[in-house]
């Protein structure tokens, strides 16, 4: 089972998908708009190329567990990737993702400015990841 996850983002919406055992994540890339519209649409074609069997986005949640002020973006952008890939999308907890990109890059010695370009890709397999370990100990 191939899963997809999605750092929706207001510029640049990173995307990581698992290998066909929905065990690791593999392939990442980073779709650049501002357009919902065109993110969905990409979005939808990347299901088709890739073979994404289930969807997890990343969902913004307050540091207590509340929703954050970008929730109701989310589910909307959510609903409209449902609309037009056809499938569900999971709203997955968010937290502190991309602040952990920024480390695994900085870490491996990519400076600030080159940061920009991956960062949206690595917070979604950060997403990706967590939802895979989740889905591995509740099957």
């Amino acid at each position: 089972m191939r899963i997809m996850a999605i750092d929706y983002g207001d510029a640049r919406t990173g995307i990581a998908v698992s290998d066909a055992a929905g065990m690791l994540a593999g392939y990442t890339t980073v779709i650049q708009s501002r357009q919902p519209e065109r993110v969905a649409e990409e979005i939808a074609k990347l299901v088709r190329e890739r073979e994404a069997d289930e969807l997890v986005m990343g969902f913004p949640r307050n540091m207590d567990g509340t929703e954050g002020l970008r929730a109701e973006l989310y589910r909307a952008f959510a609903a409209l990737v449902e609309e037009r890939t056809g499938m569900p999308v999971c709203l997955w907890d968010e937290r502190r993702t991309t602040i952990e990109a920024h480390q695994i890059l900085h870490a491996s010695g990519k400076r600030m400015k080159a940061h920009k370009k991956n960062v949206d890709a690595v917070a979604a397999s950060l997403i990706l990841e967590g939802y895979l370990t989740w889905r591995a100990r509740n099957p």
